[in-house]
């Protein structure tokens, strides 16, 4: 219980803040220009656009909210699935992604009156939709638009951005398809494997650990087994609509500033770039990706903004729409959600 507590305390924003902070100040000294910020033009159009990218993010969080509402079978309250969502995307927002925010979300759920094991094949259930989001939509894109989707040549560490692309895409590929194979046919291989493969001698102390979420893929299987086509059909148009609610805040956030500059073409290989991008911060070993996020903006973005200078400040206003808010959203909420879901015993005072 402390443990989930202490993962979700308010304080631990200060670690994402300043290193993505902290990262960005260092590209604007070490890349200064005096254009950088010569692209905020203040117009109608400018907000227009803006608000638009906001709005990207509220249909985002709407289909997310959906989506749970889905997995658990209407169980959720509109409230309760705003509340969940706000307070998973606060923990992964200050957890490593490569380590994400499951466990507290999994609490979450419990403490909203789903069921533990319930609760475990929900979470797991849609962390299984993203990864089939990534893994089917990179190859439609590599066909769409080729080599296009990663970084140019001629940007700063592309190599090595490109290589760490295909070791990301590789590892979620290889673990969703261990995933499927264990959801879906065999539940008890996974677990049977993990006992395998955590034997060798510098991994015995995670053994139990991963018993632990052997057990939860096992229980996660036995929730999912008869769920028909509809209720699959739903889950995941709700996981398409929400990637992509976030992914078109760049384009409108372009839009905003040069909107002239932008082709058609454009505007879906910076969908493309996208994608193959969050697969890096998918397995980012900082808080929310920070500082990783904003460095690698420029390199696969950059040649699609008239101005190179301008990549820093828009790197970081993208992630004033996209992140910043998460976390102060979650800061605001986990003490009246605690309050709530932790009622305070009264004692009465017996009085003769």
């Amino acid at each position: 219980m402390s443990d989930i507590r202490k993962s979700l305390s308010p304080g631990r924003i200060i670690y994402p803040i300043l290193i993505g902070l902290g990262v960005a100040s260092w590209m604007l000294y070490k890349n200064f220009d005096p254009e950088a910020f010569t692209f905020f033009s203040w117009t109608t159009a400018s907000f227009f656009w803006l608000a638009v990218a906001l709005l990207m993010m509220g249909v985002r969080d709407l289909a997310y909210m959906y989506r749970i509402k889905v997995l658990t079978d209407g169980e959720l309250s509109w409230r309760q699935a705003f509340e969940t969502i706000m307070l998973w995307e606060f923990s992964s927002a200050i957890s490593p992604s490569v380590v994400g925010g499951t466990g507290p979300a999994i609490f979450v759920l419990y403490k909203e009156g789903i069921n533990s094991g319930k609760s475990t094949a929900v979470i797991l259930t849609a962390i299984f939709l993203d990864e089939v989001f990534f893994i089917l939509m990179v190859p439609i894109l590599y066909l769409s638009f080729g080599n296009q989707i990663f970084p140019p040549d001629g940007a700063d560490f592309a190599q090595g951005v490109r290589v760490a692309l295909y070791l990301g895409y590789g590892g979620i590929l290889i673990y969703t398809l261990v995933l499927t194979y264990t959801l879906f046919f065999n539940p008890y291989f996974f677990k049977w494997l993990l006992s395998f493969v955590f034997l060798l001698p510098f991994l015995k102390r995670f053994r139990m650990r991963m018993r632990k979420l052997a057990n939860q893929l096992i229980i996660t299987s036995n929730t999912m087994k008869g769920k028909d086509f509809k209720y699959w059909a739903k889950a995941f148009l709700a996981t398409i609509v929400s990637w992509t609610g976030r992914y078109w805040v760049v384009n409108f956030m372009f839009m905003a500033f040069f909107f002239s500059d932008l082709k058609l073409f454009d505007h879906f290989l910076i969908y493309a770039r996208q994608l193959t991008m969050w697969i890096i911060l998918l397995v980012s070993p900082t808080p929310g990706g920070s500082g990783i996020a904003e460095f690698i903006f420029s390199d696969f973005l950059g040649d699609l903004i008239p101005n190179l200078a301008w990549a820093v400040p828009l790197a970081l206003l993208w992630r004033l729409i996209t992140y910043y808010p998460y976390l102060f959203i979650g800061m605001l909420l986990i003490p009246a959600w605690i309050k709530r879901v932790f009622p305070v015993e009264t004692s009465y005072k017996v009085v003769k």
